[in-house]
């Protein structure tokens, strides 16, 4: 069998059972798949079905559609070489739950224009880097106070701890890359564990940005942004891109997720959703594990 189709649950929603898994598998078979028994990594919640005689997208749309709307994350891939060395992790609205601008925002005059800049570059409408000067550039004048306070608001996504604790067991090297901000990515690192941290730099000066970044700016595709890190950090590890897994949920996220072997979009946005096959947008962070092929029995909580 060189395929597997992993299944994975919304933990609070458990839809998986012995039925709809032996559904899925009779449809594969239909399509003129051989599929193999089911190899339940977490009883109720996840699932392997190894399979061969068909190709990997059309065995993944064929379980999405036995889905119907059901809240299960499905992905499809080779069987040889699920589990990555490399790792490179968007932070907002992936290992946290929310856009840590807009709890700096807060302190801001423009904060609706902040916003607003927010979203469109999330989804894709406008130019990251445009964007976020102009957004750095209306930040002028916070405090390392107000910092502090936004901070305080910062929440781990579910599974977050677990999905960095258990690959670094196994010797994955993990990174936090971001769009976003140093000060919130250092503190976020270093709360879940991860190896290193990449983001930008606010100016300051007496205490307050001046409204401008420290070169270079983290960029969806440079140098110094999300892709050329995940080169850069392959290289460094002495590792295929293939061995590499990201995830994140924005546009700016797309170029290292199509770059790695696994690029995972996290409840992502539309554009992320059409750009990549591999999705988590019912179960958490640990459903990564899953699509990796570990066994709930092997995570670190």
């Amino acid at each position: 069998m060189d395929l597997v189709l992993t299944l994975v649950s919304a933990p609070d929603k458990a839809r998986l059972d012995d039925a709809l898994v032996a559904a899925i598998g009779a449809a594969l078979t239909r399509a003129g798949a051989t599929v193999a028994s089911p190899d339940w990594l977490d009883p109720g919640l996840a699932c392997d079905l190894a399979l061969s005689g068909i190709a990997a997208r059309p065995a993944q749309d064929i379980a999405q559609a036995m889905l119907g709307g059901d809240a299960v994350d499905c992905y499809a891939q080779r069987a040889a070489g699920r589990k990555k060395r490399l790792l490179l992790c968007d932070m907002d609205s992936t290992i946290v739950t929310a856009e840590t601008l807009d709890d700096l925002s807060v302190f801001a005059e423009d904060k609706a224009e902040i916003d607003a800049l927010t979203q469109k570059s999330i989804k894709g409408e406008i130019n990251f880097t445009e964007s976020l000067i102009a957004r750095v550039a209306l930040l002028r004048g916070l405090t390392e106070a107000e910092f502090a306070v936004a901070y305080q608001k910062v929440e781990l996504s579910p599974g977050a701890e677990t999905l960095i604790r258990t690959l670094r067991r196994d010797g994955c090297y993990t990174a936090l890359v971001s769009g976003g901000f140093r000060y919130f990515t250092s503190r976020v690192a270093e709360r879940v564990g991860f190896h290193i941290d990449i983001a930008n730099e606010f100016e300051m000066a007496d205490g307050k940005t001046t409204g401008q970044l420290v070169p270079p700016i983290v960029a969806p595709d440079g140098e110094f942004g999300k892709l050329g890190r995940l080169h850069y950090l392959a290289e460094k590890c002495g590792i295929d891109l293939d061995e590499a897994a990201t995830i994140g949920d924005g546009s700016n996220d797309i170029p290292m997720l199509a770059a790695a072997g696994m690029g995972c979009g996290y409840r992502g946005k539309p554009k992320v959703k059409a750009a990549t096959g591999c999705q988590l947008n019912y179960a958490d962070l640990t459903g990564l594990l899953f699509y990796m092929g570990y066994r709930r029995s092997e995570f670190i909580a």
